[in-house]
């Protein structure tokens, strides 16, 4: 009778002590699974693989590429562009390889900008 009368809808009354239990229960609950994630979850490990070395080929290429670059780059300035067909011209690709030994796409990068900024100027 208590239910009709204050709950015309017919809706089920919970009482607070019920509502704070349930919380109680999820929160448990929610912990619980967190701790099993947590427990099972694979140590993140990272693995940088190994870049392959260049050949004699790529650094010609890549070389004749990083060239027309900053030709294309600096067309403006005729002097660096002299600059950059001289050092094409007594690029000598068995010695620089012999000055860097074991060199990757990235490390080619770095060693060439090393080695042309001062033409740039």
């Amino acid at each position: 009778m208590f239910n009709s009368v204050n709950n015309p809808f017919g809706q089920r009354i919970e009482s607070a002590l019920s509502t704070g239990q349930d919380k109680h229960q999820k929160q448990e609950q929610q912990k619980d699974e967190e701790k099993r994630y947590l427990e099972d979850d694979d140590k993140d490990e990272v693995q940088i693989s190994k870049l392959p070395e260049l050949t004699e080929d790529d650094v010609i290429y890549l070389t004749k590429e990083y060239i027309s670059k900053l030709k294309n780059e600096h067309s403006a300035n005729e002097k660096v562009v002299q600059k950059l067909d001289k050092f094409m011209e007594k690029f000598d690709v068995k010695k620089f390889m012999k000055r860097n030994p074991g060199m990757t796409p990235a490390d080619f990068h770095m060693i060439m900008y090393n080695e042309t900024i001062s033409l740039l100027s």
